[in-house]
């Protein structure tokens, strides 16, 4: 092909598509976000995405298979340890994690909280156990707000998180919080792989999340697809909390974003003004409102929602370019925890004058897509991790 155009590249947080062959050691045996919240809500309704070869992928009742896919489809699996944002998209990237993140299934040991206090010089916590962080801020928050004691706790993943009344903690307190933490206190062995910020709002029995949350990963250990894009020009542009995860690392436009509609928006008004480059943006709304609380009906909305606007972001796509879609982990809303799943994710691309319908098959780790990425651009990288799936598509 000649000289490249842009790549849009969009992660469906969470959107897994059945159980990883290794899911039982996470306790996922029987997970498949997508198939599963087809079940519950009796099919789903996603023309467009079923247009492109969603249904040859899995079976998914409402979606399926497409005798003439508009696009290529295949599945992924995960090699990385885990079943975190931070590991998923780092593997995209071309990072592969070999051992996993810590976590805190009984809560943080006493010396974690000692130097948390310490170095943030706040006089106590709440909480400081694994929870759903809807639950934990309806049963605390009147404490933390009678207190002023930060709301501490964790989850099935590596994250220590801090929930915070914004009117008890000011937000831009919240985040300098995090940061300390980030960079004094989950360090070493105890270094997870995110600390978050969790603010919240409302009054006794009406506390609501807000969308200001944010994420404070570690620095990636390697070079990832952006940095090497970076590197060479190459425009990259984050939308939503893609720029969190990579700790701002590679990207020369940051677009944080509240919601799914939002991030959509902005997907449409970079990729109609790019003529080259790489635009890659992290939706949310998947696992952070309906995935982590185990709501399948929202869940089902959501995607048939993002079906509904995809046409839009087809038509920023020419000649050249490259639409690829995929998840981070799974987060099946059926099963019996509020954790991340152990999955397959779904690996979607369109090009308006590239191959269609080609099966591109289960492939061995998500750095496939990174370094298919890099290969586009025709970069010089030393990426590794994957195996290039381009030539399939053009």
């Amino acid at each position: 092909m000649g000289a490249p155009g842009k790549i849009v590249f969009i992660v469906l947080d969470s959107l897994g598509i059945g159980a990883a062959p290794d899911a039982a050691l996470y306790g996922d045996s029987g997970t498949n976000t997508l198939g599963n919240t087809a079940n519950a809500v009796g099919g789903l309704h996603l023309p467009n995405l079923q247009r492109l070869g969603l249904g040859n992928i899995a079976p998914i009742l409402g979606v399926s298979p497409s005798e003439k896919p508009e696009g290529c489809f295949g599945k992924m699996q995960e090699v990385s340890k885990g079943k975190d944002s931070t590991t998923g998209h780092w593997e995209i990237s071309g990072i592969i994690i070999t051992e996993d993140f810590p976590h805190y299934p009984n809560g943080f040991p006493p010396e974690v909280i000692e130097k948390f206090i310490s170095a943030t010089k706040m006089r106590g916590v709440l909480g400081n156990r694994p929870a759903s962080g809807t639950q934990i801020i309806e049963e605390l928050g009147d404490d933390h707000v009678r207190t002023g004691f930060p709301i501490v706790y964790t989850s099935g993943d590596s994250v220590f998180q801090i929930a915070a009344h914004e009117e008890v903690i000011p937000l831009n307190e919240q985040y300098k919080v995090c940061q300390i933490t980030r960079d004094e206190v989950m360090i070493g062995k105890h270094a997870v792989g995110r600390v978050i910020a969790r603010p919240f709002l409302g009054t006794s029995g009406k506390y609501t999340r807000t969308a200001d949350r944010k994420d404070f990963s570690l620095q990636a250990p390697g070079t990832t697809v952006l940095d090497v894009l970076f590197k060479n020009q190459i425009p990259t542009v984050s939308i939503g909390k893609i720029d969190d995860l990579f700790s701002g690392r590679g990207l020369k436009n940051k677009i944080h974003t509240h919601s799914n509609a939002e991030g959509i928006e902005e997907i449409i008004k970079q990729s109609t003004s790019m003529k080259s480059g790489f635009i890659m943006t992290n939706l949310v709304d998947f696992d952070m409102l309906f995935g982590h609380r185990q709501d399948a009906k929202g869940m089902a909305a959501a995607i048939e929602y993002f079906d509904a606007q995809l046409p839009k972001i087809i038509e920023t796509i020419h000649d050249g370019d490259i639409l690829i879609m995929t998840a981070d982990h799974g987060n099946d809303p059926t099963d019996n925890s509020t954790d991340h799943s152990r999955e397959y994710v779904p690996l979607l691309t369109f090009m308006k004058n590239g191959k269609k319908g080609v099966n591109l098959g289960i492939r061995k780790t998500f750095a496939d897509a990174g370094k298919t990425v890099a290969e586009y651009f025709h970069v010089d990288h030393k990426l590794p991790a994957g195996t290039s799936f381009l030539h399939l598509m053009v």
